[in-house]
């Protein structure tokens, strides 16, 4: 964590502990709306150092909103968060947005795809962020290149639209389109989201797909090497499936690159994961696999396993406190904090 990401860090828990007795600040005036949400988490990590290291998550989001009668809406949306920072991209999230409140939405700007945003992951208790870019792999050096995020990801550097539905009995589907970028020529995005949430077995489900134009120098996922290709497609599944106080999830992500040079950094990704609630109390268990490189047999292939077990305590509403265990590339890692959200 560099100096103005710790800094921005301490804002944010400041900001959660003044206004974080409410889910949201909302405040709300004529036509008008405003809203603010966000999170902070600290914590260590202990791994192959002789030393805990410190590990630090936060992310603010604001939105304003206006009403366009009783079924239509314009708004602005902007998000900063620690992964911004890091990666020196104040922009990684900012974009407007017209509602139509029974049909369709369309985003413009910089933001994640319909593919990501109707992404299914898996159980995280443990506020490690599993299914974006995990706090556990920054601390860990791997032999290779990890598709971490086993949820779909076109990255953040481009001008991007998205138009996504409402839910009609359930279901919900969009697709999206980005360019204007260095990185690519373009990129089409397509999500999926079936939600069946009543009876004793609630289940969502989800499916995506994406194709990429001549990416040069593109690395969309933090982990992996830059893509140097014809074409990139991508392609994901995802499902949660909740008994009472259980969820189990899985996902998969497969990835091909047409004719790579340089590393390789395609392959596939799949997570498995379980979680359990008793009152205040959370346990689970995930599983990820990351396999690179299998399409290309000029190419040796890395493998890595990762296994992760999270236990969290709800003192409030607003505040947890977290422990998470596990290894990943043979090497073992505790970790622990406390995070709290608005």
């Amino acid at each position: 964590m560099n100096f103005y990401s710790r800094y921005l860090f301490y804002s944010v828990v400041l900001v959660c502990g003044v206004i974080g007795s409410a889910d949201a600040f909302q405040y709300n005036v004529g036509n008008y709306s405003f809203g603010l949400t966000g999170y902070g988490t600290a914590g260590f990590i202990k791994n192959d150092t002789k030393k805990p290291d410190f590990i630090g998550d936060w992310r603010l989001r604001a939105q304003m909103q206006y009403r366009l009668g009783s079924q239509h809406s314009l708004g602005m949306v902007y998000a900063i968060d620690d992964v911004a920072i890091n990666e020196d991209n104040f922009m990684r999230e900012a974009f407007v947005f017209w509602e139509n409140r029974k049909f369709f939405r369309i985003e413009f700007g910089m933001m994640e795809s319909v593919a990501r945003k109707l992404g299914v992951g898996l159980p995280d208790v443990g506020a490690l962020r599993i299914n974006d870019r995990p706090l556990f792999y920054d601390k860990i050096s791997q032999r290779g290149p990890i598709i971490a995020d086993t949820v779909l990801t076109t990255g953040y550097k481009a001008l991007r639209a998205n138009i996504v539905s409402v839910p009609f009995s359930g279901v919900q589907y969009g697709v999206s389109v980005a360019g204007i970028t260095d990185d690519y020529d373009y990129t089409a995005d397509f999500g999926l989201k079936i939600r069946r949430p009543t009876g004793k077995l609630k289940s969502v489900y989800s499916f995506a797909s994406s194709f990429t134009k001549a990416p040069e120098h593109y690395r969309p996922d933090y982990f992996s090497y830059d893509v140097n290709a014809d074409w990139r497609m991508q392609a994901s599944m995802g499902m949660n499936l909740q008994y009472n106080s259980w969820v189990l999830g899985l996902n998969t992500r497969v990835i091909y690159d047409e004719d790579p040079t340089g590393a390789v950094s395609d392959g596939l990704s799949a997570g498995a994961g379980l979680s359990y609630d008793i009152l205040n109390y959370s346990l689970s268990m995930s599983y990820i696999l990351s396999d690179t490189g299998i399409w290309h047999h000029n190419f040796e292939n890395y493998i890595d396993n990762t296994l992760v077990a999270s236990f969290r305590y709800k003192y409030s509403e607003n505040v947890e406190a977290w422990f998470s265990t596990g290894f990943s590339s043979n090497k073992s890692f505790l970790m622990f904090g406390l995070k709290a959200v608005f």
